[in-house]
């Protein structure tokens, strides 16, 4: 999980990311709305591609970048846990501010 996190630290990767959960696209569709060099982004999705967060494929000359779920997945299930503390949290607060308020 450390990967992915090192992965989902930075913000253009996240982005990428973003980009991905519309549907698979070539490395040049994902570096067009980016102020960036394509080498810059290719390096981008390696990292990503190193977390397994993003899949490559191959069509003919073409190379579709996918997102893959699995490690997302990994790290929602981890923060279960935390959701229930804070929503727990949060419900009490609710409950305490309503026999406050008149």
């Amino acid at each position: 999980m450390s990967v992915t996190f090192a992965a989902l630290a930075d913000p253009t990767r996240r982005a990428l990311l973003a980009q991905l959960v519309r549907g698979e696209a070539t490395v040049n569709e994902l570096a067009a709305p980016h102020a960036m060099t394509l080498p810059a982004i290719s390096r981008h999705l390696t990292v990503l591609e190193s977390a397994g967060l993003v899949v490559k494929g191959r069509r003919a000359q073409w190379r579709p970048c996918r997102l893959a779920t699995e490690p997302l997945r990994a790290v929602d299930d981890w923060m279960d846990d935390y959701r229930r503390f804070f929503t727990d949290r949060f419900d009490r607060l609710a409950e305490h501010l309503s026999k406050e308020t008149p």
